[in-house]
This record gives C-alpha cells, structure tokens and sequence, in this order.
C-alpha cells in the first residue's frame, strides 16, 4: 500500500512539473478521474478545463448524476453519442471496439482542447489499465485502445501507479464524497463492452435497463464489488404457445480487492429468481436470463 499523503504530494508535483500550460481534464465521474481532478486543481488551479464526453454509451440517469455531482465546478459536457454509435456500427470484434472507442475519445478531446488553444490532457490510467493492456489481456480505451498519432503534448497519468483500493483511499482522504469515493468500478468503454457483437440502440435499451434491474436489486443488500449486466445475443424462447427469438442476459456480480482477481458472489436462488423475473418481465424481448460463475481467472470481469 502506497503512503497516502506522501503520494498526493508527488502526484502534485508531478502535474505542476508536466502540465506547462492549460490543461484538460477527462471526467468520467467515476473515482479515478475525479481523484485526478482534485490533485490537477491543486496543481494548477484555473488553468485546468473538465470535460466529460456523454458517449450515450452509459447507465441510466449517469449523465445527469455527473452534472448534479459537479454542479459547483465549471464542467463542460459534450453530447457525442451519435459520434459513438456510427464509429462503432459494423464492429463485433470486442478489440476493435475498445479502439474504436478510444480513438473516439481522444479525437473529441483534440478537437476541445484545439478549440482552446490547450495541449495537455490529464486523465484517471490506473496500474490494471496498463497491465491487461499491455500484457494483451484487453486494450483499455486509455491506454492501448488509443491511436498512436495524438495531438497533445503530453498525456498525463497522475495515479497510473495505483490500485483501485489505493485510489478509494486517496479518494477518502481527499475528502470526496461517498458516492464517489465508493463509486462501483464502471467501463470507459460503458455499456458497449457488455454487448457481445455490434452496438445498436436496440442492444444499448435492453442492457441499460438490466443493468438497473440488477443494481437495484444487488447493490444495497449484498455490496458487490462490481456487478451488472451483459447482453449475449440471441436464443429460443416461449411466450404464450409461441415460439420467440430474444435476448440472453447474462448476470454478474463479483468481489474484489483491486480488480486483477475476483470471486463470484453466491448470491441466494430466491435473489436469482427475482432479477431473472424482473428482467424477462420488464424487458419483453429477453426470454433467458444467466448468473456468470467464473472467477477472474481465468474470466476478466466485463464480459469484452
């Protein structure tokens, strides 16, 4: 475990020496960014400019929940969720997607920053960005789903050194809310990882609304680490005395310490039973709904 208060000096440091100028922030409102974005204030005050990118790839409400957390700084918010979507259209192989994701990011980013004459981009790497990256385990929209021709001076990755836990705890001792600080771990790429295949409206609808079947029904009572939901395509169902083609939901909830290993959670089969119901129930074109019981290893927690 890092020490904590020496490490928010460095990080200080650290940004005061590689950020020569005004700076862009990436704000996810998730706690890595939002960490970055207080030690960046700290750094270099005024010269910093958060923005965060509606990507029309996120959780129900997550937009207006990020404006709402951050009404009191000067946070820009750009809607590029037809961007996303057309960058995305054709693409069913999960790398491709995580890259197309990531250059979509950074090409929004380039375009901000131009528009205010800025050449530095901060943003929230953490160390299991870079080892799954790196190793070949996934690409991370930030790390290796990024393009190699980028028009900043300097990326910088204040905590890229740290675990998740270790940056809850700099969160806390930061003094940042709970529900950012304790904030479940939520992908860059959103919800497109957690379909298999092409990213259409129709998928996005039906995954975001099992996600919040699922963190309604897990989050409170049993406080996974991480849990939600993944569509898998399609399988046989019945409604009626009629045979349907719709949508598998796969379930996954998990407990962790800093994400490179995770355990299922065991969950009680009454528990299973409501959210399959309410899933099948709620959303008319799911006719099958599985629990994920795989460990990471040899699984990775998001399902792309």
């Amino acid at each position: 475990m890092v020490k904590i208060e020496t490490f928010i000096q460095k990080a200080i440091e650290r940004i005061k020496r590689e950020a020569k100028g005004r700076t862009l922030i990436a704000l996810s409102g998730g706690v890595d960014s939002s960490v970055c974005a207080i030690l960046a204030n700290r750094a270099i005050g005024n010269l910093l400019t958060p923005i965060y990118i509606d990507t029309g790839l996120m959780r129900a409400g997550e937009t207006e929940r990020i404006r709402e957390t951050f009404k009191d700084i000067d946070l820009e918010i750009v809607n590029a969720k037809e961007r996303f979507l057309q960058n995305l259209k054709g693409i069913i192989d999960p790398e491709e997607k995580r890259k197309a994701i990531g250059e979509t990011f950074i090409r929004i980013f380039e375009e901000e920053a131009r528009k205010r004459d800025i050449h530095y981009l901060i943003q929230g790497t953490i160390y299991p960005d870079r080892i799954e990256s790196e190793g070949g385990i996934k690409s991370h929209h930030n790390v290796g789903g990024l393009p190699t021709n980028i028009d900043f001076d300097k990326i910088i990755e204040p905590i890229d050194e740290l675990y998740k836990d270790e940056v809850r705890e700099i969160a806390r001792t930061l003094k940042l809310p709970t529900e950012i600080s304790e904030r479940m771990p939520f992908p860059g790429p959103g919800l497109a990882v957690r379909i298999i295949g092409e990213v259409t409206d129709e998928k996005l609808e039906a995954v975001r609304k099992a996600n919040t079947i699922v963190e309604e029904e897990l989050l409170e009572p049993y406080k996974p680490w991480q849990t939600f939901a993944a569509l898998l395509e399609k399988g046989t169902g019945v409604k009626g005395d009629i045979r349907v083609h719709g949508w598998i939901i796969a379930v996954r909830a998990v407990t962790s310490r800093d994400g490179m290993t995770a355990d299922t959670l065991q969950l009680p089969w009454q528990t299973l039973q409501k959210i399959e119901s309410r899933i099948t129930r709620e959303i008319p074109n799911v006719t099958r709904v599985l629990y994920d019981l795989t460990p990471k290893p040899p699984a990775t927690i998001e399902f792309e």
